[in-house]
């Protein structure tokens, strides 16, 4: 049997779009493709499987990993309170502020004037750039979170040439 893909095309790639992204016109997503050869809950077993299978001179350039049933999932980290949101805006624009005035500072007779007014303007410009939104918001989303993208399981895909190859080493793999 041979092999769909071409020399050092990647697997859920096809040859125009891996041309076309070199002549300045932007390849468009396509999915997966290859034969699945294992199946993981997390994306770190999935991992040490395509580990395992270059630790055995297999040639993992014709593997991808898929992650399948995928869910957003935002963690909540915390409550919103006014002194929080205050505080976070000044410490951000206390930084921004003093980048700024460090970078004024060089072309200025007194760099000490400069870092001080961009530590003061970067206060106030965190001040307002935190409060407006968070007063907009009226109490409807008073609390922090993180967003993540998960996959329910990840699938391990292989090109079909060698995919037979890819799950007989992966079956002595006790994960």
């Amino acid at each position: 049997m041979t092999s769909p893909f071409q020399p050092r095309q990647v697997p859920g790639s096809t040859p125009a779009a891996a041309g076309a992204g070199r002549r300045g016109v932007p390849a468009l997503p396509t999915p997966p493709k290859g034969w699945p050869v294992g199946s993981y809950p997390t994306y770190a077993e999935a991992q040490r499987a395509v580990d395992y299978l270059s630790e055995q001179q297999f040639p993992v350039q014709q593997v991808t990993i898929v992650g399948v049933d995928l869910m957003q999932v935002e963690r909540v980290t915390g409550r919103l309170t006014w002194p929080k949101v205050l505080g976070g805006g000044v410490l951000s624009g206390a930084w921004l502020g003093l980048f700024i005035g460090l970078v004024l500072g060089f072309f200025s007779p007194n760099p000490w004037s400069a870092l001080v007014t961009g530590l003061v303007a970067g206060v106030f410009f965190g001040l307002i750039t935190s409060a407006v939104p968070y007063a907009m918001a009226r109490g409807t989303r008073d609390f922090s979170s993180t967003m993540q993208l998960v996959a329910g399981r990840y699938d391990v895909l292989c090109d079909p040439q060698n995919a037979e190859k890819a799950r007989d080493l992966l079956a002595r793999l006790a994960i």
